[in-house]
């Protein structure tokens, strides 16, 4: 089978968590849409539509991939996905080739015949797609299209429960005798590589946990289900509530409940994370917090690119894009939007609940970020003490970014002055 994914419209519905990636990279349970398709054993050939700025990253990442490319697409029979699609792997043995998989009026996958390409080519994916679909039989799709960041934090236990049942055949295997596993141990798998020290406890009733390879746990350790802690992440006396997915080498203290680390991550001190979405190379200092539930318990509104837009949700977080560094004792409000490149600076009140990407905040106020080359230098400093190089690549990407978020931020700028303005006036 050939697989093509495709980011449509409401990819910039995700504000800065895919400024540097396609949503199908988003980490939701324990992969992102495309891994967990691959993963299938399914897919022979694969390729990608995606937004033009991401390419030379993205080829970087994955040289075997097809990016945008129409002429490889006509050679044979494709099965279009949508990045957005949240599925059971096993849901791939349903996508009838003489169907189009629906849901809510939406498509989440398609398979395009060689004869079919010219109708892409001449209307672009989305719409060509959208053209074909009228030709097909209409199915309803299992599985959930994604709409925004916290959509992907609200179905993460799930998706956590259905990738665990898809990738774990055997038990925990040998754990320290001093673990405390609560629960049906078949709720738990552990890699022979994982390090578990004793005193650390796994609760594993409302559902199950996925210690992936080279992880480390440290002593006074609690972890609920369900959970997943990627590849050579480390826990600090942590309390991991329910619903977190973890992905590779991040560092993790303090309590952290129904929240998404995309990978690289350092959270090492005290300090509540909670139904958030981390960036890579996001550093949170320490007692840095944030609140997921208002007082009155109303639902939340969350400013991605400075509109907000209503969740419809009563626990929603944070959303930091990557390379964001927190500074110790920094409080974020419920349902804030950070850009890329970020610096919290604060000054022991709640942080503004948009702050555009390349941007500090000091006592409140936002400010111009610091220069491009120190915010590289930065960010250079951070890989490469995780064996990464930043490439030149991606830091093009990052350039481009700056540059297409000037107006959000001249717009913040320009709010901010009129609150203080209207603040001062007599």
């Amino acid at each position: 089978m050939r697989v093509a994914f495709f980011e449509d419209e409401r990819a910039t519905q995700f504000g800065p968590i895919a400024s540097l990636r396609p949503v199908f990279e988003l980490l939701c349970g324990h992969f992102s849409v495309r891994e967990r398709i691959l993963r299938s054993g399914r897919v022979t050939d694969w390729g990608a539509f995606l937004r033009e700025a991401l390419v030379e990253t993205y080829h970087e990442q994955h040289p075997e991939a097809h990016l945008n490319n129409l002429v490889w697409l006509s050679q044979a029979p494709t099965l279009l996905v949508n990045g957005r699609w949240l599925c059971d792997q096993q849901d791939l043995g349903h996508c009838d080739p003489d169907a189009v998989g629906l849901i809510d009026g939406e498509i989440a996958w398609i398979t395009v015949d060689p004869l079919e390409a010219p109708v892409l080519l001449a209307s672009g994916i989305v719409e060509g797609a959208t053209q074909l679909a009228r030709s097909r039989r209409r199915v309803k799709s299992p599985g959930k299209l994604v709409q925004y960041p916290w959509d992907l934090v609200h179905h993460n236990a799930t998706q956590l429960d259905v990738d665990f049942r898809n990738r774990v055949t055997q038990s925990a295997g040998v754990l320290p005798t001093q673990t405390a596993i609560v629960g049906p141990l078949e709720n738990l798998s552990v890699d022979p590589t994982a390090e578990i020290d004793p005193f650390v406890v796994i609760d594993v009733r409302k559902g199950p946990v996925y210690i992936d390879v080279g992880a480390k746990i440290q002593a006074f350790t609690r972890i609920e289900g369900p959970c997943f802690i990627g590849r050579e992440t480390q826990l600090f006396r942590t309390n991991l509530r329910e619903g977190c997915s973890l992905g590779p080498v991040c560092r993790v203290g303090g309590e952290v409940e129904g929240a998404i680390l995309q990978g690289y991550v350092n959270k090492y001190h005290d300090g509540f994370l909670g139904h958030a979405f981390v960036s890579p190379w996001c550093n949170l200092g320490a007692l840095t917090t944030n609140s997921d539930l208002k007082n009155d318990y109303s639902t939340v509104r969350v400013p991605l690119t400075g509109e907000a837009v209503e969740t419809g949700q009563m626990k929603v977080g944070c959303f930091l894009g990557d390379h964001t560094k927190t500074a110790i004792g920094s409080l974020f409000n419920t349902g804030t939007s950070v850009g890329v490149m970020c610096q919290m600076l604060p000054g022991g009140e709640l942080l503004p609940k948009h702050i555009p990407s390349f941007t500090r905040v000091w006592h409140g106020e936002i400010i111009e970020g610091f220069p491009m080359e120190r915010c590289l230098e930065t960010a250079r400093a951070a890989m490469n003490r995780r064996g990464i190089e930043l490439s030149d690549a991606q830091e093009r990407l990052l350039r481009h970014v700056h540059a297409e978020t000037a107006a959000e931020r001249q717009r913040a700028f320009d709010r901010q002055s009129s609150r203080q303005a209207l603040v001062a006036a007599p």
